[in-house]
């Protein structure tokens, strides 16, 4: 288990470049679960189960949710802001690799993201914990090590799997850092207007679906340029894209 020097009492977009350092191995101790909410996103009804015993066992009594998609997780943590945690499947419905991280942290800054996968290689790991991820938990974790992970992100600490500690970068991608602070910069609505950009939405369609007039998305465009350092929607959206991360999963499924 591996912890931030510093906790985390208020969420950021995008905080300091994670400094981890071993720290202890046992659990934490239990939680108030009159202030706790957590939210489980993830397409795998099974591992839902696992996390849900897990955060029973360190939270008892504490409110959960469930969610199977990325939408429905919004939906969730819009009708109740008050959540602590989410735990986001790196790849599931709607989350493709960071960028549903990407997505959640713009939009409820507050709420700590631990993300969640199969896939845990130290890269990977490493560019989550930059773009703003409470940690990152190993789906091969056993019961023991799902309930250390837990209590050490509700302690504001940073997770990552053991396993992986000391192979992790200090660094991610060359500009991965940067642009990690550019799109934290984007208020929520600019980064709706550029997810909808990187689908290739028309600015019409961009305002039908945010309920808006075509002016205003316009507007939001040429502050996103400005705050992204592109000069059109084609390099905005290559650069949010560049978050999504292809599934192994799929890619064998598909093989």
């Amino acid at each position: 288990m591996l912890a931030g020097v510093a906790p985390r009492r208020q969420w950021t977009s995008v905080r300091s470049p994670a400094v981890v350092e071993p720290a202890s191995a046992t659990t934490a101790g239990r939680y108030d679960a009159q202030v706790t909410r957590i939210v489980i996103a993830d397409d795998h009804p099974l591992f839902r189960r696992a996390l849900v015993q897990a955060v029973r066992e360190i939270v008892p009594g504490a409110t959960l949710a469930e969610a199977a998609d990325l939408d429905a997780a919004r939906a969730d943590l819009a009708a109740q802001p008050d959540t602590d945690l989410l735990l986001l499947d790196l790849h599931m419905p709607g989350s493709h690799g960071l960028v549903g991280l990407a997505a959640v942290r713009a939009e409820f800054p507050a709420v700590a993201v631990a993300m969640v996968s199969a896939h845990d290689d130290p890269g990977t790991i490493r560019r989550a914990i930059d773009h703003g991820a409470a940690g990152f938990i190993s789906k091969s974790a056993d019961l023991e090590e799902l309930k250390r992970a837990i209590a050490c992100v509700l302690d504001c600490r940073t997770y990552v799997p053991p396993a992986r500690a000391d192979r992790l970068p200090a660094h991610g991608p060359p500009g991965d850092r940067e642009l990690a602070v550019r799109l934290a910069s984007l208020t929520p609505q600019q980064f709706r207007v550029l997810a909808l950009v990187a689908e290739g939405r028309l600015n019409k369609q961009i305002a039908d679906a945010l309920g808006v007039q075509e002016r205003t998305v316009k507007a939001h465009l040429t502050s996103i340029f400005e705050r992204l350092g592109v000069r059109n929607r084609t390099q905005a959206g290559v650069m949010l894209r560049s978050l999504a991360l292809n599934d192994p999963a799929q890619a064998e499924v598909e093989g």
